[in-house]
């Protein structure tokens, strides 16, 4: 497996469209954008057989530093970005790891 960068996506996006890369990332990025525009303001974005980005709140827990293992440290709450992928997706990428022995 490999590491795939938002420019790979666009210089393969811009490769199968036939628009210039600069074309393609204004795209992308404006996408992405719009995305972070709508969590940030509280609401939950869908796409359709792709997945669902979702705001979640996480519970405030006590936790260890590694550097002072017997001193607790308390994590506060905080929200999280949860996303969970769609059916399709799911099932398209079921095969790519092998199942935890």
């Amino acid at each position: 497996m490999t590491t795939v960068t938002k420019r790979d996506l666009v210089q393969e996006l811009a490769s199968r469209t036939g628009l210039t890369q600069q074309q393609v990332l204004d795209v992308v990025q404006g996408m992405l954008d719009e995305i972070t525009r709508r969590l940030a303001a509280g609401d939950q974005v869908v796409m359709r057989n792709f997945g669902t980005f979702q705001l979640r709140r996480t519970k405030p827990r006590i936790g260890r530093n590694p550097a002072q293992p017997k001193k607790n440290v308390t994590i506060p709450e905080r929200t999280i970005v949860r996303f969970k992928p769609g059916k399709e997706l799911q099932n398209q990428v079921i095969e790519v790891l092998p199942a935890p022995e």
